[in-house]
């Protein structure tokens, strides 16, 4: 699966090439047909000779539609830089020639048209030879050059081979897992509702599946999906893809969106890139600079930071980062353009390095620049690092896949970094190496105490309590149930945190009762003992003791609450639930009354303990009876 677009100068014959090679009209627009100029993207399809279907994007040449031009050329793997043979190089032709070597796409063909119109040979041979010397510094220099005419059809089966002989070369889409479709047509059928196209890039798209749109955050359904005009159940990366969504109405869409699979991909306003000046700028790149930027289909303002120097010349590259006025979706490797604003002209383009680093680095910061060059060159260590930066607490899938590293290569640079003290490796890991989370050393730093500032807070409001419950903390820190228990065994095994059944607490904190606390908890533990199966109410003891120090004989299961009015001493508990157990290996039911005479005890505490064992699952009521729960 392979998408190629067009470039070249207005009027240069792009579409009728295109119309020529597949039979497809990619001027869709009336109003296109009516000037026979193209106006925005136009979309068609071509048969190789070796059956492949190769997706076609063809561009606006106007230099009045750039911006439709670069909406169309962010997604393709080749390009055909189509000259017309009777005007030669144009104004057009070089910014797009620009264009296509600071987007560094590196298959295609350079196609002279209309060669029908020159009768002379040398003339063109020696637009050949201008067309080389314009393309010698650039992307394009190795490109081949073929002469059509679409006209006559003469050279359109040559061009076709020559492009199946490039695009077998190139490696198609792998699928990664992850589908990513950014937008480049939203339009409505009768019949069918809301359909969005684009270029698939990374993973499939299934009828039925549910998508997120980004940056809005809108979830939706695919209804449907057609490929080069055929239905499909699996659309297949690499290819151009037309989806037919349901739940979403066409005014909550756009050009620039990206259709993901939900939790994939996130947005991000800020961006570390490796960026190229254009030796014809003609001026230079200054800090704080407002520019535009065009990333695969989408289009948004940003500032400029320049980091390392104070100013870049032309035809110098160095590093950026771009803080965005909106946001976007960028993985590591996408690349990019920038575009001054007014007068409109291409500054340069470059490689999304990091998608959304979590700070504004220091201009001048000597660290920062190395992270990003080991980062730029694949080091592995640096590349999961950076990752583990971005996603704080993740396990090693996770940061593979953000990394964009193989999982066991994923699995090297993690302990790799675990070594050097870069990343912590959260409550051990040898049950499940690649489920263990990994978090940077700094951030685990952070964490821990929060962790330790949140735990001691509670300790100061409730010194009778023997611990935060978890719940409560897990709710105060954000987490995930799978980060959050990570975190209580990392700082178990530092031992800074203690468990204590369902709360923690820090190491060393103890209930410490006044006198007059003591003296009342002993005398209500002695009405206890002296009723042990007829014992005090909850809202008798809390009148009795406190809330605070009931809590406190309830935290350290002096005391088991069965309900919202019962509670039992923890000896009895235990000789209650010994009882239960017994009583399961003899007989398979256990009633009410049987366990009420057991104990000489009421119907009240009788059902009260026996509804508490269904609650927490060990029997389970069957009728008017309970059984032993199965495991």
């Amino acid at each position: 699966m392979h998408v190629i677009g067009t470039a070249g100068h207005v009027d240069h014959g792009k579409s009728t090439l295109v119309a020529a090679l597949t039979g497809i009209q990619p001027d869709r627009l009336k109003e296109e047909q009516q000037r026979q100029m193209t106006i925005d993207l136009g979309y068609a399809w071509l048969t190789l000779p070796d059956g492949e279907q190769v997706g076609i994007v063809d561009v606006p040449g106007h230099r009045d539609f750039i911006e439709n031009m670069l909406a169309g050329t962010g997604e393709i793997d080749a390009a055909l830089l189509v000259i017309a043979a009777n005007e030669g190089i144009m104004p057009q032709t070089r910014e797009h020639l620009a264009i296509l070597d600071a987007l560094q796409i590196r298959d295609g063909i350079i196609v002279l048209t209309k060669a029908d119109l020159v009768d002379d040979r040398a003339v063109l041979d020696n637009l050949e030879h201008v067309v080389s010397v314009e393309v010698a510094n650039t992307i394009l220099a190795a490109w081949p050059v073929v002469r059509v005419s679409a006209k006559s059809g003469q050279g359109i089966d040559a061009l076709k081979q020559v492009v199946a002989e490039h695009l077998v070369t190139h490696p198609p889409q792998p699928d990664k897992g992850r589908s990513r479709l950014p937008i480049d047509r939203v339009f409505t059928l009768s019949g069918f509702g809301v359909v969005a196209t684009g270029t698939l890039s990374e993973g499939q798209l299934r009828v039925g599946e549910e998508v997120e749109i980004l940056p809005r955050g809108i979830h939706c359904r695919i209804r449907g999906l057609q490929s080069y005009k055929q239905k499909v159940e699996v659309a297949q990366p690499g290819s151009r893809v037309a989806v037919n969504l349901g739940g979403i109405g066409i005014e909550e869409l756009q050009r620039g969106d990206v259709l993901a699979r939900p939790g994939q991909y996130h947005t991000t306003q800020r961006l570390d890139v490796r960026f190229h000046l254009v030796k014809d700028a003609g001026y230079d790149l200054h800090h704080n600079t407002v520019v535009k930027l065009f990333l695969s289909t989408s289009v948004t303002t940003a500032r400029v930071r320049l980091l390392g120097v104070e100013v870049l010349h032309p035809d110098e590259t160095g590093w950026l980062q771009l803080e965005l006025a909106a946001p976007v979706v960028a993985m590591r490797g996408d690349r990019y353009l920038l575009w001054r604003p007014s007068p409109a002209e291409l500054l340069g383009g470059g490689e999304v390095v990091i998608p959304d680093p979590p700070d504004r680095h220091k201009r001048f910061d000597l660290d920062v620049i190395q992270r990003l060059e080991s980062y730029l060159h694949g080091a592995s260590d640096e590349m999961l690092y950076q990752a583990a930066l971005i996603l704080g607490a993740a396990d090693t899938m996770t940061l593979a896949s953000k990394a964009k590293l193989e999982l066991p290569g994923a699995r090297e640079a993690a302990e790799k970094l675990v070594a050097d003290g870069r990343l912590v490796a959260l409550g051990g890991r040898e049950q499940n190496p690649d489920k263990a989370f990994f978090i940077s050393s700094e951030q685990w730093k952070q964490t821990a105490a929060e962790v330790l500032d949140i735990v001691g807070q509670f300790h100061r409001s409730h010194p009778l309590r023997h611990g935060m419950p978890k719940e409560e903390l897990k709710s105060k820190l954000r987490v995930s149930s799978p980060v959050f228990q990570a975190y209580l065994q990392q700082l178990e095994m530092e031992r800074v945190m203690l468990i204590i059944g369902a709360a923690v607490a820090v190491t060393g904190f103890t209930v410490r009762y006044s006198a007059q606390q003591q003296r009342a908890a002993d005398a209500l533990m002695a009405r206890f003992a002296q009723t042990p199966y007829s014992p005090p109410s909850v809202k008798e003891c809390q009148t009795a003791v406190g809330d605070e120090v009931y809590a406190s004989l309830v935290d350290n299961e002096t005391l088991v609450q069965l309900s919202a009015d019962v509670v039992v001493s923890g000896d009895i508990y235990r000789e209650w639930l010994a009882f239960v157990r017994r009583h399961f290996t003899q007989r398979p039911t256990l009633t009410v009354i049987e366990f009420r005479n057991a104990f000489a005890t009421s119907r009240k505490y009788a059902i009260a303990f026996l509804e508490h064992l269904d609650a927490v699952g060990v029997t389970q009521r069957d009728d008017n009876f309970r059984r032993l729960k199965k495991e």
